[in-house]
């Protein structure tokens, strides 16, 4: 299965991996072959990345770090979650966090699990397309992130729980930002900004007042937008004054957001979302953070092809949990030439050969709106 940019794939392609909807039906699945009207209907959803089958990369499975029952639970119940509370009052909202309080609990256990038991740097890549599925894997993914890093960072396991339900639940505030905001597909304007910089405020007020969560994980929603510059919001606070789970999550939101199709923008690719990140660290984002983030995730995920420094050519196979710049490979073109007998390649041996470049790697053009990530 091999990972390849929307704009590039061909009509008589496979699709190697089903796309589904808001409701998470398959809207295309595996196997279908890839028409022009799909590859059109592909770009207006927005979407920058499928997985396809081909002869090369037979047997090349991506995985993900957490079992589909996990997820499909998660989903469950944010969905569920977010969806209680959208018409009602805020008091209201905390007795319905109350009531789902040990549903979260065990979804978050479940995740603590799945990563301790995984052999294999994190990948989320989504397969959803529209914004409401959008929020939910959103919610899942960053969860998954922060746990992670937590974990990197030797929190203990009560700490991880707080933790990954505070980033669960981090954007329960939007459930009372207006619909035509969150999907506005153009830049906002200084009133529709105002505007959703407030679920931070709102998300707080609901979790606090929720008897069955932690008030950690209220601050979690309150300040994932903070900076360790003081440039973040609601408060504008600054270094040691931002809660240091609020600093695991922050990060995890921004790169979560980037590597996913929103409405405003397409998704770049891990290693693209990473340098981004790194571009803020000191500055916005706690460096030690990072630095734990950066050896948790795949940066290069399993099925993306990608040029080595000799010229070759190849696929993405298999990831390092502590050193995913590194990952094992199969070279399938040297010296401009496919090659006959594709063959491995681990570069956590090879030390000097590095990746130089990727296929699907998206321009600055292509994404004009990158910056509203930040929100």
């Amino acid at each position: 299965m091999r990972l390849v940019a929307t704009h590039s794939i061909k009509t008589g392609e496979k699709i190697g991996k089903p796309l589904t909807n808001n409701n998470g039906q398959i809207l295309v699945q595996e196997g279908v072959t890839i028409t022009k009207r799909m590859i059109e209907r592909l770009k207006k959803l927005n979407i920058t990345f499928i997985y396809i089958d081909d002869e090369e990369s037979e047997g090349i499975e991506p995985t993900s770090v957490i079992t589909d029952q996990t997820k499909a639970e998660a989903i469950h119940d944010i969905r569920h979650a977010f969806g209680s509370l959208a018409e009602e009052t805020t008091l209201s909202k905390s007795f319905i966090l109350d009531r789902l309080g040990k549903n979260f609990k065990k979804t978050v256990k479940n995740i603590l699990v799945d990563v301790r038991e995984s052999g294999e740097a994190i990948s989320l890549l989504s397969d959803t397309i529209g914004h409401d599925r959008y929020t939910f894997f959103h919610s899942l993914n960053v969860a998954v992130y922060s746990i992670a890093m937590a974990k990197e960072l030797k929190f203990t396991e009560d700490e991880q729980l707080t933790i990954g339900i505070g980033a669960l639940l981090h954007d329960i505030g939007k459930t009372e930002i207006s619909s035509s905001i969150l999907k506005k597909p153009d830049k906002l304007s200084s009133e529709e900004m105002v505007e959703i910089k407030k679920h931070p405020d709102i998300g707080f007020n609901i979790l606090r007042k929720c008897f069955e969560l932690s008030t950690v994980s209220a601050h979690c929603a309150y300040q994932h937008h903070e900076r360790v510059d003081g440039t973040g919001y609601p408060r504008g606070i600054k270094g040691n004054d931002i809660h240091r789970y609020a600093k695991v999550i922050a990060i995890a939101d921004v790169f979560g957001a980037v590597t996913s199709n929103r409405v405003y923008s397409k998704a770049i690719l891990p290693h693209e979302g990473m340098e981004l990140v790194f571009a803020g660290a000191g500055s916005q984002f706690d460096l030690k953070t990072i630095q734990a983030f950066r050896k948790t995730v795949a940066i290069y995920p399993v099925g993306l092809t990608v040029i080595l420094s000799d010229g070759r050519k190849a696929i993405v196979v298999q990831q390092h949990r502590h050193n995913s710049e590194r990952p094992v490979i199969r070279i399938i073109e040297e010296n401009d030439r496919k090659v006959l007998r594709p063959y491995y390649v681990d570069l956590n041996k090879e030390l000097t050969i590095t990746i130089v470049e990727t296929e699907t790697t998206l321009s600055a053009n292509e994404n004009k709106l990158i910056s509203r990530f930040y929100f």
